[in-house]
């Protein structure tokens, strides 16, 4: 079981980003997807969280209006697209799955497999 993030990088304040999530070693289906992010000094927090049985989602407040999780079943991926992006989404964002559970939540210890992460850099 294997979680592949990439689509970071550094981008201006107001740009676009999509990351992407891969899944090996299993099927996405009937679990909780999520992105979230760590910033330095800071503690992880959950950005969004699709279910992949209802294809439900969760936002957090910062980010609401902004971002966008998706998921591509065939490619077994899902996606954070982030659009108008600030200096304060910068972070690494990590994706994970609960595999106990189709219930969408942003509490990271809900989800028991995870990416390496992708750094983001929003600046100018």
């Amino acid at each position: 079981l294997q979680l592949v993030e990439s689509g970071g990088g550094l981008v201006q304040p107001g740009g676009s980003l999509r990351l992407s999530c891969k899944a090996s070693g299993f099927t996405l289906d009937y679990y909780a997807i999520g992105w979230f992010r760590q910033a330095p000094g800071k503690e992880r927090e959950g950005v969004s969280c699709i279910s992949t049985s209802d294809g439900s989602t969760v936002y957090a407040d910062s980010v609401k209006g902004r971002f966008t999780i998706s998921r591509d079943m065939a490619k077994n991926t899902f996606y954070l697209q982030m659009n108008s992006l600030k200096p304060e989404d910068t972070a690494v964002y990590y994706c994970a799955v609960d595999l106990s559970s189709d219930y969408v939540s942003l509490s990271p210890a809900d989800f028991d497999s995870w990416g390496l992460g992708t750094q983001v850099i929003v600046s100018s």
